[in-house]
Order: C-alpha cells, then structure tokens, then sequence
C-alpha cells in the first residue's frame, strides 16, 4: 500500500513538538539520536541546553528589568527636584526671586554645570539678562522657531549668545527651551561639557515642563510690577 501522506518538513515538526513539550518524555529513546551543534570537546544533552538557554532567557529579562526599574528611579528623583523647582517658583514674590530660585535650583539640585535665562525686552528690567527681541533672533532664531525644545551641540555663535563668554567655550552640548506667555518671551537654556550629555534624542519632559511655569511665573510678576 502506497503512503500518499505529504512529507514532513522542518516547520511541521517544530509546530508539533510546541505542541506537544512532553514528546521527548515518552520517547526519551529519541534523544540519544537528537544531534545538536556544540563546540568541540563541549559535548551538551539536549536537557543541558535548554536550561542554559533559559539561563541566558533569564538572565537578559533581568537585565532589561533592572534598566527599566534604574529608570523608573532616576525619573522619581527627577520627578521630586522638579515638583520643589516647581513650588519654589510658585512662592517666588518678585521677578528676582523667581530667576534667583530657577538658577540656584538647576545648578545645585539639578547639577547642571552651565544655566543661562535671558528675557526678550526693549528695555532694561534690571531682573537677570534681558536683550533686545530682535537681537536674539539674529542670533538663536533657529532654536525659537518652533517653540520646541533643542538639544544637543550649538553653534558657537548661539553658545556665545546664551552664555557668558567664559563659559561659551566649555559647553560641549546643550538643551534650549524658549519662554512665551501672554507678551512675555525668553529663552532657558543648560549646558554640559559633554558633548554627548544632551543628544537629540534625549527626552525633554520636565525641562518644557518647568518652562511652562515659568513662563507664566514670569508674565503674572511682570504684569504686577509694570506700572497701571
């Protein structure tokens, strides 16, 4: 009698055998016939290898848990000096409490090495650094252009622009965000001799977070301290 049933392939076997893990159990025979690559001198049985094939499984879930959970970590830390910034700013009475608190925060509990925070205004305030709105977009006009926030290695004209000249020349990358609320507009910006600390890609939450209060921290002040 002819066997007209369609031969096996590799697939079918694999598809049976994740059916059925407990084939080798009843068919342990089978096993001493299994050949499976090893490196010479190395003999392992089939039991050997997938324990250290879990191992390894295992091994690799617990290193992705332990980076998954060093971050969780770091953005609860992060996620605390911010919430404080944040208050600090809310008490700030005065347009010079509130720069004084934002530049003592970043650079101290932040540690953040170089911190620049200019304000756009025809006029002299006497609080921090103002200079003149069309001055800054001759020279940073390409990190205001869509509000967003930038990062990573500046022009030396820009680096020049945001911080002082002394410090221009250390900073290796930086993280730009503009300020804009109800007529008030400037820049913050923070800066690292590492030229790899703020990439591109380096995720911007909480500094677009803590420029939008401050932002409106800065425009209520303002608003207070104009004359009627």
């Amino acid at each position: 009698m002819t066997d007209t049933s369609p031969p096996l392939d590799a697939e079918a076997v694999a598809a049976y055998l994740r059916q059925h893990p407990e084939f080798f159990v009843d068919h342990d025979e089978l096993i001493t016939e299994l050949r499976i690559p090893h490196q010479p001198g190395a003999a392992v049985s089939l039991v050997e290898r997938q324990v250290r094939l879990l191992r390894e499984r295992n091994l690799e879930l617990r290193q992705r848990l332990t980076h998954l959970m060093e971050v969780a970590r770091d953005n609860d830390r992060l996620f605390e000096k911010t919430r404080r910034l944040i208050l600090a700013m809310l008490d700030a009475g005065s347009l010079e409490e509130v720069v004084s608190v934002v530049e003592d925060s970043l650079r101290h509990e932040f540690k953040v090495p170089f911190v620049s925070l200019v304000l756009f205004s025809e006029e002299a305030n006497g609080v921090g650094r103002s200079v003149a709105a069309g001055e800054a977009h001759k020279v940073i006009g390409g990190l205001l252009a869509d509000g967003k926030t930038t990062c990573g290695a500046l022009r030396p004209r820009e680096l020049e622009f945001l911080f002082n000249e002394a410090e221009s020349g250390q900073v290796g990358s930086a993280a730009v965000v503009s300020l804009s609320h109800q007529g008030l507009h400037g820049i913050l910006a923070i800066g690292s001799p590492d030229p790899q600390h703020y990439k591109s890609s380096l995720g911007t939450l909480f500094l677009g977070y803590v420029a939008d209060v401050l932002s409106r921290v800065l425009a209520r002040l303002a608003a207070q301290r104009s004359p009627q």
